[in-house]
Parts: C-alpha cells; sequence; structure tokens
C-alpha cells in the first residue's frame, strides 16, 4: 500500500514545525519540505526580531501566545532535541495614550480571562518601577509579568528543523512553481526540476503564499513588508529592561552588547518589498531616533551599530494569520499572513494543522477564527497590536 505524501511550502518555522507536529499527532505518510534556499538568507524567521507576548487584541492570538511560552520555555524537552534558545522572560512594557485607552483596557480584561498574567501600570507607578523611562502623554501601561520575552530565532528553526529530519521528514531544495490540480484536489507540486507528487499540501510560504495560492486562482490578501531592525549602543543599563512598545509603535529591547529597536513606516512609504532587503535608515533618522530619545532620554547619546531589514508577511486584511483548510481544493491548508507575530505562534499553529490532517479538525487551540472563510465573507476580524 501506498504511503500518503504530504508536501509544505515553505521551509521556515511554521514548515518545520508543522512537519515534526505531525509527526507527533501520528501522521505516519511522507512528508517533504519543500525549500528553496536551506541557507535562510532573506527568510522572515532568520531575520525575526524573534520575540512573544501575550498581549493581543484578538483572544485566539492570546491562546496560541500561551500555547508558544510553554512550549519555548522548554524548548529541549519539547522537541526531544538539545536546544538553546536564549529565551530571556523579561516582558512587554506597552505604552498608551489616552486615545487608546478605552480598547487597552478591553483588551486588559480579555487577555487576563484567556490566563495571560498582564498588569496595569498607572503613570505614577510606572515611572517609580522604570526610572530610565519618560512617562510623557502616558496614560496606561501594561506589563507582562509572564510568558513574555525574547529569544534566538535561527536556533530554534535548527532545533525545529533537526526534530523534523529525526522524525523522518524529508527537508527538499526546490522552486515551487505551480499545482497539478484534477477532481478537486491538488495531485502534484510543480517545480523547475519537475512534478512531485502528493496527498496533501500545505501553504507555509510565508511572504510568498500569495504567489502559491494565485496557482489555484486565489488573491490571497497576503503581502511582503519590509521591517528594517536597528542594532544601538547606549548608556543605559539593560538588565532586566523589558521589551518597550512607546504610543508612537516605536520599539526596542536588549541584544548583546547593547539593544536592537525599529518603527513601521508610515502606510504610504510602505509598499510590496518583494526582493527588497535593504535596510531602510532614513527611517532611524527621521522617525525612530527622536521618538526614542524623547521616550528614553538616555538615547539621545545612542550610535548605530548595524541594521538589516526582513519582511512580515502581512495580512492586509485585518493583520491576522490565514489558517486552516481552503475552498480551492480538498487536500490545501493554509498557514499564512501573521504580519509579525508568525514566529512566537509557529507551536500552536504547527499544531493545529497537525490536527486538521491527522483528525480533520482542531483539538488543541480552536483556529476556526483565523480560518479563510472570514476573508470570503468580508468579515475582518482586526487585531490593533501589531508592531
Amino acid at each position: 500500500m501506498t504511503r500518503e505524501h504530504l508536501l509544505i511550502i515553505g521551509g521556515g518555522i511554521i514548515g518545520a514545525l508543522s512537519a515534526w507536529s505531525l509527526r507527533q499527532e501520528g501522521f505516519a505518510g511522507r512528508i517533504s519540505v519543500i525549500e528553496r534556499d536551506p541557507t535562510y538568507r532573506f527568510a522572515s524567521t532568520a531575520l525575526s526580531a524573534a520575540s512573544i507576548r501575550t498581549q493581543f487584541a484578538c483572544p485566539v492570538n492570546v491562546e496560541l501566545s500561551l500555547f508558544g511560552a510553554q512550549f519555548l520555555k522548554n524548548v529541549s524537552g519539547s522537541l526531544g532535541v538539545e536546544a538553546d534558545i536564549g529565551f530571556v522572560e523579561n516582558g512587554y512594557l506597552i505604552l498608551g495614550d489616552e486615545r487608546t485607552l478605552p480598547a487597552r483596557e478591553q483588551a486588559l480584561d480579555m487577555q487576563r480571562a484567556c490566563g495571560a498574567a498582564v498588569e496595569r501600570l498607572e503613570a505614577p507607578a510606572l515611572a517609580e518601577r522604570f526610572p530610565w523611562l519618560s512617562t510623557d502623554g502616558v496614560a496606561m501601561a501594561t506589563f507582562g509579568t509572564r510568558d513574555e520575552g525574547w529569544f534566538d530565532a535561527w536556533s530554534l528553526l535548527q532545533a525545529a528543523k533537526s526534530a523534523a529530519q529525526a522524525a523522518d521528514v524529508a527537508f527538499v531544495r526546490a522552486e515551487a512553481t505551480g499545482f497539478t490540480t484534477r477532481g478537486g484536489r491538488i495531485v502534484a507540486l510543480e517545480t523547475a526540476g519537475g512534478e512531485i507528487a502528493g496527498d496533501w499540501f500545505v501553504n507555509a510560504a510565508g511572504a510568498a503564499s500569495a504567489r502559491v495560492a494565485r496557482w489555484l486562482g486565489r488573491d490571497l490578501p497576503v503581502r511582503a513588508r519590509k521591517r528594517t531592525v536597528f542594532h544601538i549602543k547606549a548608556p543605559l543599563d539593560s538588565e532586566r529592561m523589558p521589551m518597550l512598545f512607546d504610543v508612537s509603535g516605536a520599539w526596542m529591547r536588549p541584544e548583546r552588547d547593547g539593544f536592537i529597536a525599529g518603527i513601521a513606516p508610515l502606510d504610504d512609504c510602505d509598499p510590496d518589498a518583494d526582493g527588497d532587503f535593504e535596510p531602510d535608515h532614513a527611517l532611524f533618522e527621521e522617525a525612530l531616533w527622536p521618538i526614542l530619545a524623547a521616550r528614553v532620554p538616555a538615547l539621545e547619546e545612542l550610535r548605530v551599530q548595524s541594521a538589516w531589514a526582513g519582511h512580515y508577511e502581512m495580512c492586509l486584511f485585518d493583520h491576522n494569520g490565514i489558517v486552516g483548510f481552503a475552498p480551492e481544493a480538498e487536500n490545501y491548508i493554509l498557514a499564512t499572513g501573521f504580519s509579525g507575530h508568525g514566529v512566537m505562534h509557529a507551536p500552536g499553529v504547527a499544531r493545529g494543522v497537525a490536527e486538521l490532517v491527522v483528525h480533520g479538525a482542531y483539538r488543541s487551540i480552536d483556529l476556526a477564527p483565523l480560518g479563510i472563510e472570514r476573508i470570503i465573507a468580508g468579515r475582518p476580524m482586526p487585531e490593533s497590536a501589531i508592531y
């Protein structure tokens, strides 16, 4: 009897963990992860700022973060391979102004109801606890006291890949170019080197997932958006410093002997970024530095050490992931569009993909709210906590 063959398009963290999770759920067929660049030079996972937070506006994202935090904090035990991802559980400190206060208060109640450990801080308590911080314009701050922090995404990816390979998953270097369909099913993946027959197909192609979706006639609202990260040094003690998010959307956190920081460009300066990995140095001088210096006065004396740029797989519809079966083919699953929170949510999403294939339904976290049905029906589920 011929074993089923499942192909995952995209070998980043979503693809690698999905392959591993399939084995954990009992999938006994062949699994092939198709990756066009095994060096991962421009992969979103490798270029990620790699952090995790429970402070989201949608309950499903809080649940995914809580699941992911437990996975990451015990990553060696989770994967069954020796792994050191350098997890730092220092929390997120997210500042809010009067304009966002009602929404932030509502989100805080929801986060706590989901089991997140998030503390509310008013300006006086904020200033006392974080004396290096200016509280001008801050109406409320929230701080994750557990299950939030940052880690090394490259080490996580390598550990996930090793665990998958140890479970008899093949990582195949190939440039996918299309699908062959028959009778409402995909029967093969077309590549530059020929067809690869299969029984299941998962689109985990990240910022390139819309191109994959177009092979089946679907205009998936996922586009590559460039985000620049700056490595800086400043006369500021980083010990126990949290991940800081300003009311402006600027962010910073400790990294090695300094800090990393960034800010999203304005919408009209944020085009599709296919092939563009050049850091936006002007963004630092014109937007980021003035904001950081005003919020953290010690940063008036900062020095930029280096910069790099990676891609978000931005879901333009509502900034939420798109997960689950797609109507184009009965054996086709989507796992994309995470808009900057794909690495932190990869463990839970991967488990969900595996459950769909093996059991036909979600068993751990109900990811149905992230299904493509909301997009087809024109019912966005906006995730406002995107940075």
